[in-house]
């Protein structure tokens, strides 16, 4: 048969199965090891049997076998994973949904979880993983990961959050800087009165944003209480799971669930890997990428160690002769308070760290506000907003 031939004959199959199922989008193939579930093997091919009556294409890697799923034999965990790269390298998998996957340094995962309050789903970034060995810079990666994996998702424009935690602020700026470069980003606003990018735990259960960042520890309680918090903690039962690891060193797309995991979580994880496969997560993440180091990614990141190494080589400074402080000034982060605070006292304006209402803030005194506030923004330690 010509390959002129073979291509009418696949697409008349294509169109016979489009008829038969009433589904003509192109079906994806998910792998799903079911070894090493804390609720069993057959808690696993619930959810892939749940899945495939959706019209996608489920390989189970286990023991168990059902009609309308493609089983690999493997009983044990070590097994499963190497069917399950197999699979993958061979291109018989799309994509896969593991409870454990050993990503490299440079990857973190984007969950998907359900605001509690509202019923609204947005993507967390990060919930495991490391995306970077610096807290902030992690963060920044796991911003332009989540946009990455909302966008595949099928979002144009996803509004983005940052959960109130050390390194936020910090973050914020850098994520601005990449905006006023030519790095598209929609900033998502609080529901709080203050409003901001800044999110807070209000934020979380309303689903404020449609991609909330954080660091991939906290991400990962956080969605370890939102799709657990109905039964206790013993069994998760809402949200699509921990998400596709995303990064510079990941060419596949695996996603991550807990060994906690119940079927209906499951289930909705494999939907979410099928959705990456037909978003073509990879290639927009890589597009991502390029688009925020055209916008000075890289040279942003290189400043900040820099600066970072220059502030532990400078030696501390005497303070300046003491002087009533009343003016606050904030959106500094907590572990930069001291060295804020140092970069003042070297220009002979007299500050303290003090905690605010809405966080760490840095006081001088009414005559030296201007000037002190215009020294923080040259240095980095607050947003010229």
């Amino acid at each position: 048969m010509t390959d002129i031939k073979r291509e009418i004959a696949s697409v008349f199959e294509e169109i016979a199965q489009g008829i038969e199922t009433g589904s003509f989008a192109k079906s994806v193939s998910i792998a799903v090891p079911g070894v090493g579930s804390e609720h069993g093997e057959n808690n696993v091919m619930a959810a892939c049997l749940e899945a495939a009556r959706d019209g996608i294409e489920v390989i189970y890697i286990g023991t168990l076998e059902a009609e309308g799923v493609e089983t690999v034999y493997a009983d044990c965990a070590d097994d499963c994973l190497k069917e399950m790269e197999k699979l993958l390298n061979e291109g018989k998998a799309d994509a896969a949904v593991a409870m454990h996957y050993p990503f490299p340094i440079g990857v973190a995962t984007i969950g998907r979880v359900v605001a509690p309050a509202t019923g609204q789903s947005y993507f967390l970034a990060t919930t495991t993983g490391t995306a970077a060995t610096d807290r902030v810079e992690a963060m920044v990666k796991g911003a332009i990961a989540g946009i990455a994996t909302a966008k595949a998702y099928g979002i144009e424009n996803p509004g983005v959050g940052i959960l109130n935690l050390d390194g936020a602020r910090q973050a914020e700026m850098i994520l601005k800087k990449l905006s006023d470069n030519g790095y598209p980003i929609a900033a998502a606003r609080s529901k709080r009165a203050d409003g901001g990018v800044v999110m807070r735990g209000n934020d979380v259960l309303l689903g404020s944003q449609d991609v909330l960042v954080a660091d991939s520890l906290t991400g990962n309680v956080l969605v370890k209480m939102l799709s657990a918090y109905s039964s206790g903690g013993s069994y998760e039962t809402v949200g699509e799971g921990y998400g596709p690891g995303v990064g510079e060193g990941m060419n596949g797309i695996v996603l991550i669930i807990s060994r906690a995991s119940g079927s209906s979580l499951i289930a909705g994880a494999i939907r979410y890997a099928a959705a990456m496969a037909k978003g073509d997560l990879v290639n927009v993440y890589k597009k991502e990428m390029e688009l925020a180091k055209k916008a000075g990614l890289t040279e942003i990141l290189e400043e900040r160690r820099s600066k970072s190494s220059k502030q532990e080589a400078d030696e501390e400074v005497s303070a300046p002769p003491t002087e009533v402080v009343t003016f606050e000034i904030s959106g500094i982060e907590v572990l930069d308070l001291d060295d804020a605070v140092n970069v003042l006292w070297r220009e002979k304006i007299y500050a303290q760290s003090g905690m605010g209402c809405t966080g760490p803030v840095v006081m001088v005194s009414e005559s030296n506000s201007e000037k002190a506030l215009e020294i923080l923004q040259k240095a980095g330690y607050v947003s010229e907003d």
